[in-house]
């Protein structure tokens, strides 16, 4: 997408807030949208100023239209197990009839469009580390399907209008991603394990802790988006890190970086969570010259001063 006026759903989201930074930093007007189900006003408080920055508050749900766009980013979906558990209809609903609706603003403008969509579309994988071209393996009517099935259902849906409507879709399957802005208690491991560790509570390890995830800063993920956005490719592209750790390893990370050495609190493993994930990115390479580079170590370090901050904010009187 080349510089113009960008429309962001999601955009008071962790990666959406990111992603208008981004935008305006390339000479872009952006027009952020979000209805705050689950975005937090906060990610966007340094752009109140910011000429080139419009905010409107609505539900994407409902038929909408911002104006002439040249770019649609659609990040608009709660994204964590705890929300979306939480607001499973709602999960469905923005999945499908949002993602209608962002299209169809794509498709009347003849803007470029890009869709988040999810590891998550792999379920728990029987084929490692996951390639595009793998099916996944989901349960569609287990606690995890009000995600899973929203967003594989979004990807047949931005893919239709790409075939019969010929608009310029890209979508992005976006592995685990944290760093600054993580809702710092949405249930992620990532986040989870901080804001205990911050705490100087026991660490919450599912399982034997020897599942494994791939993590990756949030600005490698950004970079890889936008490189998305501005290529020719169509079909879903892997970004994520493909270095991959077990739950305990980054348990233990997280314990080195705050210079604890607390409990580790072992808890059943939810329903139908993923065993390993790992994303294969040998397309992101070759398509879009792009791969990660910063190290799980570097990346911790560079979030703890947000996780600081959201300790002091629960701290502070009301």
């Amino acid at each position: 997408m080349a510089a113009g006026t960008i429309l962001v759903t999601g955009a008071a989201g962790f990666l959406g807030s990111h992603l208008c930074d981004v935008l305006l930093a390339e000479g872009n007007h952006v027009i952020g949208v979000d209805n705050f189900a689950t975005g937090n006003a906060d990610n966007l408080a340094h752009l109140k100023n910011e000429a080139r920055f419009r905010f409107e508050e609505r539900d994407i749900c409902q038929p909408f239209d911002c104006g002439r766009v040249d770019g649609v980013f659609n990040f608009a979906s709660p994204a964590s197990p705890i929300d979306y558990m939480r607001l499973g209809v709602e999960t469905l609903l923005v999945g499908s009839t949002g993602t209608v609706n962002t299209l169809e603003i794509a498709k009347k403008y003849g803007a470029a469009y890009l869709h988040a969509s999810t590891s998550e579309c792999y379920g728990d994988p029987m084929v490692h580390p996951q390639v595009e071209s793998y099916w996944g393996n989901v349960n569609p009517v287990g606690p995890r399907s009000v995600y899973d099935e929203a967003k594989r259902f979004s990807e047949a849906m931005v893919t239709a209008y790409n075939r019969y409507y010929n608009v310029n879709t890209h979508l992005v399957r976006i592995f685990n991603t944290y760093g600054p802005r993580l809702q710092a208690n949405d249930g992620r491991v990532i986040s989870n394990l901080m804001m205990q560790g911050l705490r100087g509570e026991a660490l919450t390890i599912y399982g034997d802790g020897m599942q494994t995830r791939s993590f990756c800063y949030v600005s490698d993920l950004i970079d890889g988006i936008v490189r998305l956005s501005k290529s020719d490719e169509h079909a879903p592209v892997n970004v994520g890190n493909p270095t991959e750790f077990t739950i305990l390893d980054c348990a233990k990370e997280v314990q080195r970086l705050l210079g604890v050495s607390g409990e580790i609190a072992f808890k059943p493993l939810p329903q139908d969570d993923p065993m390993r994930r790992r994303p294969d990115i040998t397309r992101a390479k070759a398509l879009l010259g792009w791969e990660p580079k910063v190290l799980l170590r570097e990346g911790l370090a560079l979030s703890v001063g947000y996780f600081k901050q959201c300790l002091d904010k629960e701290a502070a009187p009301v």
